[in-house]
């Protein structure tokens, strides 16, 4: 079972989630604002899907550092994780959607594997803390390629359901 975990102060992440949902099968009801739920909430899931924008110089939205240092305290062995953020890699190049990256590194001795890495194929900004190894660990959304961005969620979602 799927459950997607979002932070959004603005929409912009709320909205890719509910996306993301619609184009996986994913009910409402396995949609979650980590404002509202505890990290107690991810132990009913097999896969989950996380996202955050990224604020200021490479911070997470607010409401996640609660929930991230819960999540991060539990076991997740057996438990895939797909990673999605929202950006602007015009204004912040260096930093765009280093929410993912640090999502990614504070699960890292959680047990779960992380699924849904992409290739960074027509991104310009590539030196934030999304992209390791030459790879994106995840879906990374830019509003300065909104024309972009239906194509890059569809590849995304149907690398999450094979994986």
């Amino acid at each position: 079972m799927t459950g997607i975990f979002f932070g959004s102060m603005t929409g912009t992440t709320e909205s890719a989630a509910n996306e993301i949902a619609a184009r996986l099968g994913v009910a409402a009801d396995d949609v979650h604002n980590v404002a509202d739920v505890s990290a107690d909430e991810a132990e009913r899931y097999d896969l989950l899907l996380l996202g955050s924008s990224t604020w200021g110089c490479g911070e997470l939205q607010d409401d996640w550092y609660g929930f991230l240092d819960a999540l991060k305290s539990k076991d997740l062995t057996g438990r895939k994780v797909g990673l999605f953020g929202c950006g602007d890699s015009g204004s912040y190049p260096d930093t765009f959607c280093d929410a993912i990256g640090i999502i990614y590194d504070a699960l890292q001795s959680a047990g779960c594997s992380f699924v849904g890495a992409l290739a960074p194929e027509d991104y310009l900004a590539l030196g934030s803390r999304a992209c390791r190894d030459g790879r994106l660990l995840g879906l990374v959304i830019d509003e300065n390629a909104p024309a972009s961005n239906a194509g890059r969620m569809d590849t995304w979602c149907r690398l999450i359901e094979t994986e």
